[in-house]
């Protein structure tokens, strides 16, 4: 059954597998790759079929109802697209798990009630996931400082959005397509474009960033926001020729840096693995 949703993407670890996860705003609770949670839990070399094979084992059994609460939901794939999947809650992952014979069964469970009730944490006390969000960063190498303006970029472009959505702005492809526009106002690159450049695939951009690139964005945003409180823009097109003159604002910053510097701002810089350059 495919299942409308209003979610936040994430990722989670389980020894050194990456589970995929959605949170739904409404009911507030979490849903999981159920192949994820098959690849994490077995040595099957496709998880996709083992799923399909455990799926049928399942409802022979009378199991159906498990099967049944399994939601075809949109994740992004290895391939960098957005494909159906199936998904489970907590609940109904924990019965998967009991049918799968592996010796990491009960280390998972314990992992997945603690990544669980995160997000129920960080809704009441937003700090949590403030300093959640710092400890992820350290673990991955990134210095304090940089980490410091990755966070404030993220306020930034919370109230960016916030404002893009009083405009009547919607999320998904109309978003996308004003960073767009901001991106390339000051940068001189599409996100695509941009990602290229630096060698990403599915990498976040703004993890990539350095410190200068990170403030010029931070820049281009906040100048649009204010840009758009100001004159209020009502339809979509006026939002785009908002957005690249707050772009604008940073690109004339970006020129002026270069100039004074002799350094180009927009650098191939990543802080990818060395096994993944």
């Amino acid at each position: 059954m495919k299942k409308e949703i209003n979610s936040r993407k994430q990722i989670a670890v389980f020894k050194g597998k990456r589970i995929r996860r959605l949170w739904d705003v409404k009911l507030e609770k979490w849903y999981f790759s159920v192949v994820d949670v098959v690849a994490a839990l077995t040595d099957s070399t496709n998880p996709q079929v083992y799923w399909r094979v455990l799926k049928k084992r399942l409802i022979d059994e009378g199991s159906s109802e498990t099967v049944t609460k399994c939601n075809a939901l949109k994740m992004l794939a290895a391939d960098g697209k957005m494909r159906l999947t199936d998904v489970a809650d907590i609940e109904t992952t924990f019965r998967i798990i009991q049918s799968i014979p592996s010796p990491n069964a009960e280390p998972f469970k314990l992992w997945l009630a603690r990544v669980g009730y995160e997000r129920v944490e960080e809704t009441e006390d937003p700090e949590i996931a403030i300093n959640r969000a710092m400890q992820t960063y350290l673990k991955k190498g990134y210095s304090r400082e940089w980490i410091n303006q990755r966070l404030k970029s993220i306020e930034i472009r919370k109230v960016l959005t916030d404002e893009w959505e009083n405009r009547g702005i919607k999320k998904g492809d109309e978003f996308a397509i004003l960073t767009d526009e901001i991106t390339f106002a000051w940068a001189g690159l599409t996100t695509k474009q941009y990602k290229r450049y630096k060698g990403l695939k599915m990498q976040s951009l703004r993890d990539n960033m350095t410190n200068l690139e990170l403030v010029l964005n931070m820049l281009a945003e906040v100048s649009t926001t204010e840009i758009s409180k100001k004159e209020e823009p009502d339809t979509f097109n006026k939002n785009r020729k908002v957005a690249r003159r707050g772009g604008g604002v940073a690109r004339v910053a970006r020129q002026k840096v270069e100039q004074e510097t002799g350094k180009k701002t927009i650098t191939r810089s990543n802080y990818l693995p060395k096994k993944l350059k």
